[in-house]
Order: C-alpha cells, then structure tokens, then sequence
C-alpha cells in the first residue's frame, strides 16, 4: 500500500514538472520568435544545404517550427491539469471511503457487542461519533469521515441488534448441540444396522444348520426303513411315530421296536 502510494506521488510530481517545463519552453520559444520578428533578437542560425543548395533561412525556419510545436503542445496543459486533478479527486474519494468503511466496521462490531446504549437518534449518532474519536485507531481521520460512519452506525442499528455477539454465540450454541445430537443419532443407527445385520447372518446360520439336521435325520430314516427289512425286523413303528408324533406337554412312551423276525 505504501509503495503504491509513493508510486502515485512520484508520478505525480513528474507530470507536474513536465507540464511546467513544457509551458516554459513554449512561452520562451514564443517570446524569442516575436523579438525576432521584430527585430530585438536575431534568427537562430544554422548552416544547411539541400544537395548542393544553400538554405540560408534554415534556422529561422526550424525556430518557428520549434516555436508552434511547444505551442500546440502547450494547450494539451489545461486538459492534463485537469485528469491530473481528477485522478487526485477519485484517490482521495477511494481513500475516504476506506477510512469510512473501516470506521464504520469498527462502530458495527461495537454496536454488535452491545456498547452503544442510547435510543434516540440524535444521541446514538453522538455516542457513536465519540467512540470513534476515542478510538486508538481511528485518530487520523476526519471530522467528516467519523460523521459518515456514524450515521451509518445508527442506520444500521436494528441489524446489530439483531446478529449481536450474544445472540450469534447464542445461536452457533444451540447448532453446535444438535449437531452433536445428529451425531449421536448416526453413530446409533450404525450401531443398530451392525446388531441388524449380526442377527440376519446369526438366524441364517441357525437355519442352514436346522437344514442339514432335517436333511441328515430324513436320511437316517431313511437308511433305517431300507437296512431293517433287511435284517428281518418290522420298520412299521417308524412309519407310526412319524404319522403320529407325540402331543406336547405328555412323556412320550418307549418306543418298542418289533425285532420279531418277519415270517418266511
């Protein structure tokens, strides 16, 4: 920022300085020329040819050209003046309106901490001016500037009050906690789909295992209904206790088999 501002300044001064060296080039030039016009100074001179042709009013010539050249050049110096000054005005406009928003950024924030106490407008803007004034680093700034930033303190007075400090944390508080709350929520709902999915796999194993039970006990069954036959035995009573099992709640009676040899 410093050097920027230097580099404005230096440019400055050297348009400065070229428009006033131009404007006394030109009056001079312009001053010899109508003394040699008249008579009270002589002609520049200058030894010149053209192939092999004398030009022997070669330096008057270049004089009077040198002459309306600086003097043309010299009404372009109002205009430089003028987007010189012009420049200078809108640096300074943008200056002010940093230093006013600045200040006003510093009156916003002490509005927002709940500094300014008073409610009538004439005297909210006054309290505001002097806690501007007071300000460490506002000291530098202007008595207008400070008054701009102000107003617009006071203007936007309803908005501090209403995203003041305390309500902010207030509210960045109560969205902490239910962010926390969700948090909880999720870490619950993934504990839950693992306990879900713990029982799912828990109550397939327990299926496929009652599965190849039933499968192994309908295969015993029957391998027994195809060996008894075979070593003379009556298999009759398999096929009863299968057609009629047990009612619950009774203790079953020994189950008898026949061993007696089946008739020849």
């Amino acid at each position: 920022m410093r050097q920027s501002s230097f580099a404005h300044m230096a440019t400055s001064a050297m348009q400065l300085l070229a428009m006033l060296v131009l404007g006394i080039a030109a009056i001079a030039a312009s001053a010899a020329t109508l003394a040699a016009i008249f008579g009270y100074l002589p002609w520049l001179q200058l030894t010149a040819s053209f192939g092999e042709t004398a030009v022997p009013w070669a330096g008057m010539a270049l004089q009077v050209f040198v002459t309306v050249l600086l003097v043309t050049l010299a009404f372009y110096i109002p205009s430089s003046a003028r987007v010189v000054a012009l420049e200078k005005s809108h640096r300074d406009f943008r200056i002010n309106m940093e230093d006013v928003a600045r200040a006003f950024h510093m009156a916003h924030a002490a509005d927002r901490a709940g500094v300014f106490t008073m409610s009538s407008e004439f005297d909210a803007v006054r309290e505001r001016l002097a806690f501007l004034r007071d300000h460490p680093d506002l000291g530098h700034l202007e008595h207008d500037v400070m008054e701009v930033a102000a107003q617009m303190g006071e203007k936007a007075r309803e908005l501090a009050d209403i995203y003041s400090d305390e309500k902010v944390a207030r509210a960045k508080k109560f969205l902490a906690a239910r962010q926390e709350d969700a948090e909880r929520q999720q870490e619950r709902i993934v504990e839950a789909l693992h306990i879900c999915r713990e029982l799912r796999r828990w109550a397939d194993q327990v299926e496929l295992e009652e599965s190849v039970a039933a499968s192994q006990m309908a295969q015993l069954e029957e391998q027994l209904r195809s060996i008894l036959p075979e070593l003379g035995f009556d298999a009759s009573d398999l096929h009863r206790d299968a057609a009629h099992p047990d009612s619950a709640g009774e203790d079953p009676a020994p189950k008898v088999v026949n061993m007696k040899p089946a008739a020849e």
